[in-house]
């Protein structure tokens, strides 16, 4: 059976460690746990990653803990990409 391709933004992985969303927070550990397992093919832009990296250091530290975790493709932005992202 072939994998569900999923891209993870920004939102979600910030949300693995979003203390005053308790009830996001709960939700994301757990698909984390699902990727950490292999059930999904993972992608993260260096878009996603750039946005990660303006957190703070304890933050930071927290979220490439859990990158560690997994396997994840890592996709870089084209124009194309960019010039759809202003547009919504």
């Amino acid at each position: 059976m072939k994998k569900l391709k999923i891209y993870l933004d920004t939102s979600v992985i910030s949300h693995l460690d979003q203390q005053d969303a308790p009830e996001k927070m709960a939700d994301t550990l757990k698909l984390w746990e699902d990727i950490k397992l292999g059930l999904y093919d993972v992608c993260i832009s260096d878009v996603a990653l750039d946005e990660i990296y303006k957190c703070s250091q304890t933050k930071l530290a927290t979220l490439e803990k859990y990158l560690a975790e997994i396997e994840y493709n890592y996709v870089i932005a084209d124009n194309e990409v960019l010039e759809l992202a202003e547009y919504l």
